[in-house]
């Protein structure tokens, strides 16, 4: 069936308008996007929470146009203290929720550890949250075979502290100020030993000290 000329103009309007739509929409959430040295730009692997592989946003890493608010959450340290994000107040922390049956998450750790080494001290710190529901015990065996030196074991069996972030798999990484507040998310893995990942840690650390943020411990 032959389309009339005012139908043929009605289709090609609405075709119109979609594509202002999706590049308005593509700026609007685009742009709040960081893509670092290392970055996966195609879907990226984490594990979901019942173990199964899920593919999620390619957004390398979202930089927060505010600070977020995050919730209280309870974790434990290996002499089994119970810890929480505010006894890290006065640091900048890079939280990274993972597990140690998570192959992504073997891949990024040791990128960690030499994070850790080259920027760990009073001004910042590396915490590898691990939801193992064993605890300490997997964790010391993955850090003796992959050779982890700088970094703490940090645990959560129970999982509400990652439930409570609102962390949809692992590895998922926060980079939280030395306020307390979220400022990037990054989900899957990333090369954190990386030029621009450092750089963004570094930038993240002095304008805290520029602020007067002081460590509290």
């Amino acid at each position: 069936m032959t389309r009339s000329p005012m139908r043929r103009l009605t289709t090609l309007a609405a075709v119109a308008g979609t594509g202002i739509v999706l590049l308005v929409l593509g700026y609007k959430y685009g742009r709040q996007a960081f893509t670092p040295e290392g970055a996966v730009r195609e879907p990226i692997p984490v594990v979901g929470a019942n173990g199964s592989p899920e593919l999620v946003n390619p957004l390398a890493l979202s930089v927060f146009d505010r600070p977020r608010d995050l919730p209280e959450i309870h974790f434990a340290d290996e002499e089994a203290h119970d810890l929480t994000l505010v006894d890290f107040r006065g640091r900048v922390v890079l939280l990274n929720v993972w597990a140690t049956w998570c192959v992504p998450c073997r891949k990024e750790m040791p990128a960690l550890d030499r994070l850790q080494a080259r920027l760990g001290g009073n001004d910042f710190l590396v915490i590898p949250l691990s939801i193992d529901r064993e605890g300490v015990a997997p964790v010391k065996r993955f850090y003796q075979e992959l050779k982890i030196e700088k970094l703490a074991i940090y645990v959560d069996p129970s999982g509400k502290g990652s439930r409570a972030l609102a962390i949809p798999g692992v590895p998922t990484t926060l980079l939280i100020d030395r306020q307390g507040h979220e400022i990037a998310r990054k989900m899957g893995p990333a090369k954190w030993d990386g030029q621009e990942m450092v750089a963004l840690v570094e930038q993240t650390i002095h304008a805290g000290s520029a602020s007067g943020g002081k460590p509290d411990r």
